[in-house]
């Protein structure tokens, strides 16, 4: 395996060792982990194009979860004034409390992780993501 396949396998790795940690506490707060991500992205993208288009799903993916999202009331779709034929996404007071929770036990369970590395190892392991972002 190169470097890179087995530096991509291993931050895979750890993300889905977070997200299975947390599955209970997302389920708990009435989300699925792909709706977590769908509702995480809400605010930057208004429109249900632009979110498959940054989450890489396809779109009717990301309609059912939508469908799903509006039907918990943590995310409305209102009328774009500026064009009357598209929906606007916005993030529901209940989506919001939603999402700050799972981002609370997400990053709880995170931290357990990085408590592993000194303080320079961190930091240095955030520079280097941020270089990859």
């Amino acid at each position: 395996m190169s470097d890179a396949a087995n530096i991509w396998a291993l931050n895979h790795r750890v993300l889905s060792l977070v997200m299975n940690e947390c599955a209970e506490q997302l389920a708990s707060l009435g989300l699925e982990t792909k709706e977590f991500f769908v509702l995480g992205e809400i605010e930057p993208c208004r429109y249900p194009a632009e979110l498959a288009k940054r989450l890489m799903l396809p779109k009717a993916s990301v309609t059912v979860y939508l469908r799903n999202l509006v039907a918990k009331k943590f995310v409305r779709r209102e009328i774009d004034e500026g064009d009357l034929r598209r929906h606007r996404l916005v993030l529901t007071s209940e989506g919001r409390c939603a999402l700050d929770a799972a981002t609370m036990a997400l990053s709880s369970s995170f931290e357990t992780r990085l408590t592993r590395l000194k303080a320079q190892e961190r930091a240095e392991l955030e520079r280097l993501l941020t270089t990859l972002v």
